[in-house]
């Protein structure tokens, strides 16, 4: 196996391995199930509905922003939990608010050690606006040296183009090549598969507890619980630790 000092690049998931979405998605839910007399649906059914409908609007709709598709799955999600359907404010609420989803206590110092080695890539899921606004609250305005979304691509992970478009503009940006690059995420199926599938290496980010982006079968070069483990194993690499 290589050194994580080996590499160059590091392109990360953000929601989900920065950011605590599935806690951020139950507490945008909290009062509309209060409400609707919801509050009894288990954590895992929430989590598990929000993830199906999610994949398959992204498959549908690859050009819809992140925001949209938020306030889109809303109502599907309601009907399926046999809740009453979501008003237009509800739903767009739901969808305006991913910027205020926290980030994982250890992500802001690990992402300043791991900014010493590596050049740090954002390919996420989401829109332009919506991280933008992460970016600027919860992740307290971390310069990334490249910022990549769905958005800019048309498509969602675990679309392969995601991963091509990032390795392109990787290389043109800062002359590495895949070789150079750990995909550093939560999601085995956003994230590690399609990974695998070009050539990438990747740390898993486990954040124990997570539900949403499992698979059985469990693919990855490194895995550590927090992204402050990375940056723990990284400097006992270098003798900095």
């Amino acid at each position: 196996m290589s050194n994580l000092r080996d590499f160059r690049v590091l392109s990360f998931d953000v929601y989900g391995t920065l950011i605590d979405y599935e806690t951020g998605i139950l507490s945008a839910l909290e009062s509309l199930l209060a409400a609707n007399n919801g509050t009894d649906i288990p954590r895992l059914r929430l989590l598990e509905t929000y993830h199906e409908f999610e994949v398959m609007q992204q498959q549908e709709t690859p050009d819809m922003p992140y925001s949209q598709l938020l306030s889109t799955i809303l109502f599907r999600m309601f009907d399926r939990l046999g809740l009453a359907p979501p008003t237009v404010k509800e739903s767009e609420a739901f969808g305006s608010s991913v910027g205020s989803w926290p980030a994982f206590p250890d992500t802001v110092t690990a992402l300043r050690r791991l900014a010493k080695r590596y050049k740090l890539v954002v390919l996420s899921n989401i829109d332009r606006d919506s991280f933008a606004l992460t970016n600027s609250g919860p992740l307290e305005g971390f310069p990334f040296d490249l910022v990549i979304t769905a958005q800019d691509i048309g498509s969602y992970k675990p679309d392969p183009r995601n991963f091509e478009y990032m390795m392109k503009t990787v290389k043109g940006e800062f002359n590495a090549d895949k070789q150079h690059i750990i995909q550093t995420a939560q999601s085995q199926f956003h994230d590690h598969h399609p990974a695998r599938a070009m050539g990438i290496t990747s740390a898993w980010i486990v954040r124990p507890g997570a539900i949403m982006g499992n698979r059985e079968k469990e693919i990855y070069t490194w895995r550590f619980d927090t992204l402050g483990d990375m940056a723990d194993a990284l400097e006992a690499e270098l003798g900095t630790l």
